[in-house]
């Protein structure tokens, strides 16, 4: 006979699925890791369970003790799973924002479950993490894992999710990518994914409201980065310990709503119920992938948890509506801005080794404001405004002389075909002042502040 001595046994070694339709037109070949497989249908019960046994391990928990944890619900469940198997008893802290299905879990797998204000700092008594730190001090033989300062939740995915992959993709993967909210799971598995091959990229997938962008790019903590946002279970007003920014190579932000309708279009179109998060790391990962991916490489996909966590929520129509998330075509996308211009979306293009003189040649021939900026192999390295070229004009007239790599900015963003224009406006700002995006075909199209304007008002 063949079977599991408990349901524990069953954590990992979660299947590879290749993406075949929202991809389409991205060079390479595109997997996601689908996570829900595990028994608690979330990537957490990897970490879970390495979490109780190193405590028991060390003396920190002991038969009969209570696990207390602040959680956005998946960790508990894993926890619970766990606790069931071990005799443990558990509390969890949740913030308010969380779906009801998720306390609902919680509950039904015998854990008590304290909801707490989400738009509180941290440090306010009232914060999940802090309730979940004032139990654990007041409760006798309790253990709090605090997934996100404890190092082993990255060594869970270190030990387990990389070689996993590795072994998966036979040591062919290229590109790794994973929405960060604790960070253990991006750490950790990137951490052993560059131990075999230091080329591997890794791109950490972010939310609008999270600091995690902007401290990596800047080594900054910005607190006006911070703002209130829908998405579950990803993205930090903190710096977890779990998250080591040096094996994380790039980081991209997604918004709610790309993220929620992403979601949608996995299941529906490549059968893959999955929840928020997910769609979080499909739409920055094809973000990144339409740019950078060549016909050769491989790019792995972490699918955080199941479809189930969200079925009041971006799986409810009147909910998505209620939030500005379904309208019917209410906001018009970039492929319509770009299918409106009727082949009058050519690129003009200008060389980095130009001087600023024949820039605004150019710029003038054309009638345009901006341009992107290309290398000798045709690739886009920055860019030119007229008003970056007045002001640095006026500073020093000499310039003009001067090859246009010596002024230019940096590239303008790439967005994709199905951003709607409300989130194409909000990327545009004094630092970037135009977008890219790449049609079926692979063509570059530029989208100005007067495109937005025109789809706006025709």
């Amino acid at each position: 006979m063949k079977y599991y001595n408990n349901i524990i046994e069953t954590i990992g070694n979660t299947p590879l699925v290749k993406l075949n339709k929202v991809n389409k037109g991205i060079p390479g070949t595109i997997l996601v890791k689908a996570e829900y497989f595990n028994p608690g249908n979330s990537v957490k019960d990897r970490i879970a369970i390495r979490m109780i046994e190193d405590a028991e391990k060390d003396g920190r928990l002991k038969p009969g003790g209570t696990i207390i944890e602040g959680t956005s619900g998946n960790t508990g469940f894993g926890l619970a799973l766990a606790a069931i198997g071990k005799g443990y008893k558990c509390i969890f802290t949740m913030a308010d924002k969380q779906s009801k299905e998720k306390i609902d879990i919680l509950r039904a797998v015998g854990a008590e479950v304290i909801v707490c204000p989400t738009n509180v700092a941290p440090e306010d008594p009232r914060s999940y993490y802090s309730v979940a730190k004032r139990l654990n001090q007041e409760i006798p033989n309790s253990l709090y894992p605090n997934q996100y300062d404890n190092l082993s939740n990255t060594a869970a995915h270190y030990d387990t999710t990389g070689p996993e992959i590795w072994r998966d993709t036979d040591g062919k993967i290229t590109h790794f990518a994973a929405s960060v909210g604790t960070g253990g799971t991006i750490s950790g598995t990137s951490k052993y994914l560059k131990e075999q091959n230091p080329d591997i990229v890794t791109v950490g997938l972010d939310t609008y409201g999270s600091v995690f962008k902007k401290y990596k790019e800047t080594g900054i903590f910005d607190s006006n980065e911070i703002y209130p946002y829908l998405t579950e279970g990803i993205g930090e007003d903190i710096l977890p310990q779990n998250v080591d920014f040096e094996v994380i190579d790039h980081f991209i932000k997604v918004t709610d709503k790309d993220a929620a309708i992403m979601a949608r279009r996995l299941s529906r179109e490549e059968g893959l119920f999955i929840g928020w998060s997910c769609g979080t790391a499909v739409h920055g990962a094809l973000e990144y992938a339409r740019e950078h991916l060549k016909e050769d490489d491989v790019m792995v996909i972490i699918l955080p948890d199941h479809g189930t966590r969200y079925l009041a929520k971006i799986y409810n129509d009147t909910w998505m509506k209620d939030h500005g998330f379904l309208e019917d075509r209410a906001f018009k996308t970039a492929r319509d801005i770009v299918h409106a211009k009727n082949g009058r979306s050519q690129l003009t293009t200008i060389g980095a080794g130009v001087t600023v003189s024949q820039a605004i040649q150019t710029l003038n021939r054309n009638g345009i404001s901006q341009i992107p900026v290309t290398d000798e192999s045709g690739h886009i390295v920055g860019s030119l405004t007229d008003s970056t070229v007045l002001s640095r004009l006026i500073e020093d007239p000499a310039i003009k002389d001067q090859p246009v790599s010596e002024v230019m900015d940096k590239p303008f963003k790439f967005v994709g075909l199905d951003n709607t224009v409300d989130v194409l406006s909000s990327l545009i700002d004094r630092e970037n002042k135009a977008l890219l995006v790449r049609d079926e075909t692979q063509q570059v199209h530029i989208i100005t502040q007067a495109d937005l304007l025109a789809a706006m008002t025709n």
